[in-house]
């Protein structure tokens, strides 16, 4: 991820940390000849979007070794699948989609919870989801270093790191997060406002990037 994408999005894009990257020259003619079956324009593909499906996959799963996994079954799933990508959505936010689904398959075939369903049972009141929830957090808006916001991400809890990394990452809606994760539109509120003062604390700490975060390296975006 270079220093633009570092910005918090501005108003005329999808609310988010991360800012999006423009649509790349020549994906759209590689996109429909690997459609006819070209195993080059596959590769092409494959070579233009495996840093940010890998850094995806890192983001949702703390984990070097299942990223890695994950990357390649994503990118087997898009091989077997691209015919139906119609072009309804930019082809990277249909394959973030996609790798999403994989992941969160991939987790609940370990039994794992990806939320903690009494986050929102009777929060105390300093706890409690703001009225401004769906809006931008203005105390993380603005450039922040890319290694430190990286590790402070692959720091916070699971159920905090899922939630933040579809919401403000991918931009996914808060009823769409709660039908993935299978909550309440409520419990995902409630999960990113305290993945988002937990950043905060986590970014306040003077030793943040004097340490990298277990099982993260880097990873370009």
């Amino acid at each position: 991820m270079d220093a633009q994408g570092l910005h918090m999005t501005q108003n005329t894009t999808p609310p988010g940390v991360f800012k999006r990257n423009p649509p790349i020259v020549g994906e759209a003619e590689a996109i429909e000849a690997a459609k006819n079956g070209d195993a080059h324009a596959f590769s092409k593909l494959y070579a233009l979007h495996k840093r940010r499906v890998y850094t995806l996959c890192l983001r949702m799963l703390g984990n070097v070794s299942e990223a890695e996994d994950m990357t390649q079954e994503a990118f087997l799933h898009l091989f077997r699948k691209i015919g139906s990508f119609r072009g309804e959505s930019a082809f990277s936010t249909w394959l973030h989609r996609l790798t999403v689904n994989l992941v969160l398959m991939h987790l609940r075939k370990k039994g794992l919870n990806l939320v903690s369903l009494e986050e929102t049972i009777n929060p105390s009141e300093e706890d409690a989801p703001k009225r401004d929830f769906g809006s931008r957090d203005l105390q993380l808006t603005g450039s922040v270093d890319r290694v430190a916001l990286e590790r402070a991400v692959a720091s916070l809890p699971p159920g905090y790191r899922m939630v933040f990394v579809l919401h403000d990452v991918e931009g996914f809606e808060h009823n769409e997060i709660a039908t993935m994760l299978d909550c309440s539109t409520g419990n995902s509120k409630s999960q990113l406002h305290k993945a988002r003062l937990k950043l905060r604390e986590l970014l306040r700490q003077p030793d943040q990037s004097a340490q990298p975060a277990a099982g993260i390296k880097e990873v370009a975006v």
